[in-house]
């Protein structure tokens, strides 16, 4: 070959390189997608072995378009926190949860449905390896369970079964609903478990209850447990009580007199106190505070400092003499102790700092080894080590390693006045590529609860795409209204008995905010949310529906008359978020509806959401659909998805719903198209990734 027919090859070849290189690039940093969101998986629960060295954890892993319709998979591993290894132990399409190790570190207990139309039951894995065993073989399948601290019993939670009568008179059809009558109590169980699985039958230690979580004593004499009369949601909501139940007798006598909803609860390590969040006061409508009292004499002790400006939402213990809680406190997370005796609190970890969001930790005896579950802007969800003294945890996991050649817009926390002077916080989400000085279309993300709030952590998923929205080219805001948690208990209770009121004036004025310092264009504005979100995106398609150009209301209320006589949790409703009778305030509640408001909407409206929905009843769709379409309205669409309850579970669902609504924002939002009455394609099956068979 001469030199020139070299020197050419080279050139050509550098040029081919240099090209594949450029195309390379291009692909890592592409901006999170909506396949992205859907298929990434995330840390569930963790928990760290006695010893410190082992953290078992579950996996959520999103369905496949080949796979049937369901719930994600839920998988187990281990990983070392000296080293990394990460060991696979119960993976593929299963559905493992609720990991928790032996007291002696030797076996792992998790929850498991295995086989087809099987129950979930307690499963059982040696750490160093080998086949699950099933231990538990209850009815109606175990919700939850405890070892004891001897190692040698369980206790779980399990239904009491339908009577032999019920289930023929199933069988041959005349199986009705006798509505929230003839309810099956949740009870509490005790079964001796050896190394090869459970050691004869299960004993019940509860029955004309109902109990929604339970912890051992320290000696294993006594569990405390979270009790109800009935077995509904809304007791488990607002009437659970801390009641102590005698392992051996049986017998059982309540402790704590909260006076209203209650959180986690453990006990000392010596046995002599229980520490628990929970309601300050009946209508606080989360579990704001740590309290702490007496197993004997049932003396109570507030240990929130009267100033607190968060929320408690767990609590544990360091030693015999210290509590440790974790709490919102705005964006970001903190892990504190307090001395069981009360006074000034020690903030131990700040997530603002140790830039990671963590969820409860798990701990080993000596407080001196945590793991967590956590995330960041760029980080769906992980495994984390700490060491308690570090100042950054220590990621363990990647599980989703794909995330890592993103390109993601930039997130900060902003904070803007509202028209009284209060300062409001929420989460900025710039567009990819953003220029100074140029206006972008603009997606509010309203959350949910609204005893909820959003932490400077990864905030996108199936219903909530935010990152997906600023690959987009859309600015997004993420706010934390009045009467969400995490800014204590006065600003939490600004929504109390004023649905609609300061809360989402607090929005609106978020979006002016925006559109004033030139970020957003205020003629291209879209809003989506979920439940009391969605509440917020029916109100702004109607009552603000200048401010908007879109919205997505998904499992959202627009009659909250008919909302409250149709909820499955009428006095959690009654009692934190309304305050008084529906015969009190009819004319407050109808002018704080959606439909009231809906004649003069001038917003193109999605509504999505589930047809099985107990919480938020599919009828507040279809009202809102009803009075839109029947005022000619150009641009309203209702999907619903059979099955799916208070958010969709299930992949098809949620396919649908991310897709949908990218499409009815870059329709109406981005691309600013007129409310002529055409509206984006219905059909997209073309996004679910469903194999057609060819005709």
């Amino acid at each position: 070959m001469s030199n020139v027919k070299r020197r050419i090859a080279v050139i050509l070849s550098l040029a081919a390189i240099s090209i594949f290189l450029g195309h390379a690039a291009a692909a890592a940093g592409a901006p999170v997608s909506a396949d992205d969101v859907l298929a990434y998986k995330r840390a569930g629960a963790v928990a760290i072995s006695p010893s410190g060295e082992w953290i078992a954890y579950t996996v959520s892993v999103p369905r496949t378009a080949g796979d049937d319709a369901g719930r994600a998979y839920g998988e187990l591993y281990v990983v070392s926190s000296k080293t990394g290894e990460v060991r696979p132990f119960v993976t593929g399409k299963v559905n493992a949860s609720a990991p928790q190790w032996s007291p002696d570190g030797s076996r792992i207990g998790f929850l498991m449905a295995r086989g087809e139309k099987a129950k979930t039951q307690v499963w059982m894995i040696p750490l160093r390896g080998g086949e699950a065993r099933r231990v538990t073989s209850a009815e109606t399948g175990v919700s939850s369970f405890r070892w004891h601290p001897a190692g040698d019993r369980i206790a779980y939670v399990a239904a009491t079964p339908p009577a032999k009568r019920e289930k023929e008179l199933e069988k041959k059809g005349w199986g009705f609903t006798f509505f929230e009558e003839n309810l099956k109590d949740r009870n509490l169980y005790v079964l001796d478990v050896g190394e090869d699985g459970a050691s004869g039958e299960a004993r019940i230690l509860t029955e004309g209850c109902s109990v929604w979580s339970f912890e051992w004593s320290p000696d294993g004499a006594a569990i405390a447990a979270g009790v109800s009369p009935k077995n509904l949601v809304d007791h488990e909501y607002m009437f659970q009580k801390i009641w102590l139940v005698d392992v051996a007798t049986k017998e059982r006598r309540q402790l704590s007199n909260n006076p209203g909803k209650l959180g986690n609860f453990a006990w000392s390590p010596d046995g002599s106190m229980i520490a628990y969040n929970a309601a300050k006061e009946l209508r606080d409508h989360a579990e704001s505070q740590v309290f702490v009292v007496d197993a004997r004499t049932g003396e109570t002790r507030n240990l929130t400092e009267p100033a607190f400006r968060g929320h408690v939402d767990w609590v544990g213990w360091k030693d015999r003499s210290t509590v440790v809680y974790r709490s919102g406190e705005g964006v970001y997370p903190t892990l504190s102790l307090v001395a069981a005796k009360g006074g000034k609190r020690a903030v131990i970890l700040h997530a603002g700092s140790a830039g990671v969001i963590f969820d409860s930790p798990s701990f080993t005896r000596d407080f001196k080894s945590f793991a967590f579950a956590g995330s960041t802007p760029n980080v769906p969800s992980d495994v984390y080590f700490w060491d308690g003294k570090a100042k950054t945890p220590k990621r363990l996991t990647d599980l989703n390693p794909s995330f890592a050649g993103r390109t993601f817009g930039a997130q900060e926390v902003v904070r803007w006045k509202a028209r009284d002077g209060l300062e409001i916080e929420g989460i900025l989400i710039y567009p990819v590529g953003y220029e100074p000085g140029r206006k972008y279309p603009l997606i509010v993300i309203v959350h949910g609860g609204p005893e909820s709030h959003y932490s400077n952590g990864w905030v996108s998923s199936y219903g909530t795409p935010a990152q997906v929205f600023a690959g987009k080219g859309y600015a997004v805001l993420l706010p934390n209204y009045r009467a969400s948690t995490g800014y204590g208990l006065e600003f939490a209770l600004a929504g109390y008995g004023d649905a609609a009121g300061k809360e989402f004036d607090d929005v609106a004025d978020g979006i002016d905010h925006l559109a004033s310092n030139g970020l957003a264009d205020p003629a291209r504005v879209g809003l989506t949310g979920g439940s009391y979100g969605g509440y917020a995106a029916a109100w702004f398609a109607s009552y603000y529906t200048a401010k908007v150009r879109a919205v997505c209301m998904f499992v959202g209320i627009s009659d909250l008359t008919s909302k409250r006589l149709t909820t499955d949790i009428p006095y959690e409703e009654l009692y934190v978020h309304s305050g008084k009778p529906i015969e009190e305030m009819w004319r407050q509640s109808l002018e704080r509806s959606p439909i009231y408001w809906a004649h003069q909407s001038a917003t193109a409206v999605l509504i999505v959401g589930g047809a099985a929905d107990p919480r938020v009843h599919p009828g507040q769709s279809l009202e809102f659909y009803r009075l839109l379409s029947m005022h000619d309205h150009p641009a309203v669409r209702l999907v619903q998805y059979p099955g799916e309850g208070h958010g969709n579970a299930k992949q098809p669902g949620r396919v649908d719903v991310i897709h949908r609504q990218l499409d009815w924002f870059d329709w109406y939002v981005r691309d600013a198209k007129p409310l002529d009455g055409t509206m984006p394609p219905l059909d997209i099956s073309d996004r679910y990734g469903i194999d057609f068979e060819k005709e």
